[in-house]
């Protein structure tokens, strides 16, 4: 399997779906909830006259040449594409150890696990419900490496919990760590607090009413939020929720999401005065998004300043086809076809 996350040894079609685990078919429910009620999907001509297996075929410069938009066409094209952030990745030093914090302090289930020896690391999947409705974490444990530099770009992830002093109260019972005690935002009303997982990573622990996404934030820091905004709406079809100047602080941050921040998970874009550069480190690796078609997306993310890492196309041994590239401040995603990923559900 070609590498996603390299040179580190890490998953490749784990980091998107993986094939070597059976989940149970997806209902008309289930399908419903995730395309929108759009059920009854076609299958687009180029992958129904060939089947998912001959898509090998289209990689490389034939695909791109098979796929060329007009701008106008790619503007258009990504409002209509069915695009649901998936999970996000990145690497631990001991899985069993961050596993028990997910599920005891955050109330996260496990929600499957891998080994893949031959490749020495193991993957865990871990949420607040399905992968197939539910944006997820993945956890890499790369066998023998216990630390990693989480740098100064990636920022914490976000959790909606409904009483934010209960439960930093129980995660202080656990042995967690808490850098910021509850209380109101600054310059705002909303209660949050901020802990630590084993491993560093910062989680924002924010009180909200139930929600249907409790893992709800991933925020990364940028250096040119403009050319961020703009790239997120014109690339990844994204739109902008809201965005807020903290001149006191000397920061700004941008809310990029599809869909509203109480009931989907967003990307938090934040923008410090005068910093153009980040050292991004070794351990957050990526997100993962679905869409309609890979070879569209990879050609729309060229027009919008992106660079194609991995150019789409099916993945080796299985018919899972994704893309992967990196924003205008290398911030890493991977498309995964959203058909594709109902076959994997289905198996």
């Amino acid at each position: 399997m070609a590498r996603l996350l390299s040179p580190l040894p890490i998953a490749t079609a784990a980091a998107v779906f993986p094939s070597r685990f059976r989940i149970p078919a997806v209902s008309v429910a289930r399908r419903q909830a995730l395309f929108g009620g759009r059920v009854g999907l076609r299958v687009p001509a180029r992958l129904s006259t060939r089947g998912v297996s001959a898509g090998a075929e289209a990689s490389g410069p034939a695909a791109r040449a098979a796929t060329v938009i007009s701008p106008e066409e790619a503007v258009e094209w990504v409002k209509k594409d069915r695009r649901r952030l998936l999970h996000v990745v990145y690497r631990v030093g001991d899985l069993d150890k961050t596993i028990k914090f997910y599920t005891e302090c955050l109330g996260m289930k496990l929600l499957r696990r891998r080994d893949i020896p031959e490749e020495r690391y193991t993957n865990a999947f871990l949420g607040y419900g399905p992968e197939d409705s539910h944006f997820v974490v993945e956890l890499t444990y790369n066998y023998g490496v216990e630390s990693y530099d989480i740098g100064s770009g990636f920022g914490h992830f976000g959790i909606a919990v409904e009483d934010v002093e209960k439960t930093v109260e129980l995660i202080k019972a656990k042995g967690g760590t808490v850098t910021r005690e509850p209380g109101p935002v600054k310059g705002g009303k909303s209660v949050i607090a901020f802990i630590e997982d084993p491993d560093g990573y910062k989680f924002e622990l924010i009180e909200r009413g139930p929600t249907p996404e409790p893992l709800c934030q991933v925020m990364l820091r940028v250096g040119d939020l403009d050319r961020a905004i703009s790239f997120y709406e014109k690339a990844f079809g994204m739109e902008l929720l809201r965005r807020k100047d903290n001149p006191q602080y000397k920061y700004t941050i941008a809310m990029m999401g599809y869909g509203p921040e109480d009931k989907h998970a967003v990307l938090e874009l934040t923008y410090n005065y005068g910093v153009k550069e980040y050292d991004k480190g070794n351990a957050y690796a990526q997100i993962a998004i679905g869409t309609d078609d890979v070879y569209k997306t990879a050609e729309v993310v060229r027009q919008n300043g992106g660079q194609i890492t991995r150019e789409p196309g099916p993945l080796p041994g299985i018919s899972t086809k994704i893309t992967a590239c990196t924003d205008p401040d290398g911030w890493k995603s991977v498309f995964v076809d959203n058909l594709d990923f109902l076959k994997e559900l289905e198996e």
